[in-house]
């Protein structure tokens, strides 16, 4: 049987034992994974290459990339179209020891204001992104087998780490849970929020959150915070920070040159130093976290770039929460190849298909290679 780094970092991330009285979790069978090969498989792409020339047996057109959804992806119903494939419902139950509640009675029944809160909605977008990964592997099992590269958007990136096998699954939940709980915290303290914005080539959008920001003084708030939090792609941004200011933009778009603007369904100005309250307690339990290698390339929001060693993953995570996440960069950089060679396919696993939309804006051609991961049933997928 032919050994592939995906599917060994999922096994290790299912097989390795839990975290905070969660119970371990079933191991694939016998042979899936030979951890040694697969690591050289690893090294003998560190020399700048894309990852798929550096394995001579599997064309660029025959790898695959995985991406994980972020928060504002979540619907109620998302699993529900999970649950026939196995291991699925043991990961749910794995996932209400972790949390504490019944997490899959919230993604399949709601109410969508109490999945929408941050604190209930990065853990239910966590765990069906995973729960995503396992059909994945049960339908189209070389896909995983012949993953190259992960990477995943805010709180994917979580995911994207568990998938890889740096951090057992309830760990990553559990940095989850403690990250989404401070969040809302710090989101509760200021009145806050995210508006993405789809600006035109001539926009500048450090000198709108300039004046929004100066505007916000106006008004008497000390410190006001507005600034670019989410790098999309070309001319397409978020904006994060006081209401005030994220109004204020709203109302001068045109000014801007703003093509469209939209306010997230997020609770706060993620992202930017309104979340620095967070920082403390996500470290504390990162920090109880042993890293391990991902067995393929995971890419850091904070950079752009692919994690180059485990120790670097507790504080970029750390960061990520006060940083703008460069998603436009982290497309660029999975998708650089040389002139003539085939795109891998790319596996959007989770809720929604925002990340499908956003890369089909940056790299039309890697883009026709997407696919995504349903996770509800296929009817409500439609009506959605």
């Amino acid at each position: 049987m032919s050994v592939r780094v995906a599917r060994a970092a999922w096994a290790r991330g299912w097989g390795a034992g839990c975290h905070r009285g969660a119970s371990s979790f079933p191991v694939p069978p016998p042979g899936a994974a030979d951890v040694a090969e697969l690591l050289r498989d690893a090294a003998a792409a560190e020399n700048g290459r894309p990852p798929w020339e550096a394995v001579a047996r599997r064309t660029p057109g025959q790898c695959s990339v995985l991406l994980f959804p972020g928060q504002g992806s979540q619907v109620v119903g998302m699993g529900r179209g999970l649950l026939r494939y196995p291991r699925v419902r043991e990961l749910y139950a794995a996932a209400q020891r972790v949390l504490g509640y019944d997490l899959l009675e919230l993604s399949l029944h709601g109410p969508q204001e109490d999945l929408d809160r941050t604190e209930r909605c990065q853990p239910a977008v966590f765990v069906a992104s995973l729960a995503a990964v396992e059909k994945l592997h049960y339908q189209q099992p070389e896909v995983i087998e012949n993953c190259v590269a992960a990477a995943g958007f805010s709180v994917g990136e979580f995911a994207a780490l568990v998938f890889a096998g740096a951090m057992e699954f309830s760990e990553g939940l559990y940095a989850v849970k403690v990250r989404a709980e401070a969040m809302q915290e710090a989101s509760d303290a200021v009145p806050s929020g995210m508006l993405s914005v789809l600006g035109k080539p001539q926009t500048k959008f450090s000198s709108a959150c300039l004046e929004a920001r100066e505007h916000c003084k106006a008004l008497g708030i000390e410190n006001p915070v507005c600034e670019v939090a989410n790098y999309l792609f070309p001319n397409c941004r978020v904006i994060s920070g006081h209401l005030e200011a994220l109004q204020f933009l709203q109302k001068n778009s045109s000014r801007y040159d703003f093509r469209r603007t939209k306010m997230l369904p997020v609770s706060g100005g993620f992202h930017t130093r309104l979340m620095e309250p967070a920082t403390e307690p996500l470290a504390r339990v990162l920090k109880a976290i042993t890293m391990k290698a991902p067995l393929v390339s995971v890419h850091s929001n904070v950079l752009g770039n692919k994690y180059t060693h485990p120790r670097h993953i507790p504080r970029l995570l750390v960061k990520q929460l006060v940083s703008p996440v460069k998603w436009e960069q982290t497309l660029h950089a999975i998708y650089e190849r040389r002139r003539g060679t085939e795109f891998p396919q790319t596996f959007e696993v989770g809720p929604g298909r925002q990340l499908g939309a956003i890369l089909k804006s940056c790299n039309l051609q890697a883009w026709k290679a997407y696919s995504h991961v349903e996770v509800q049933e296929a009817h409500e997928a439609q009506d959605a």
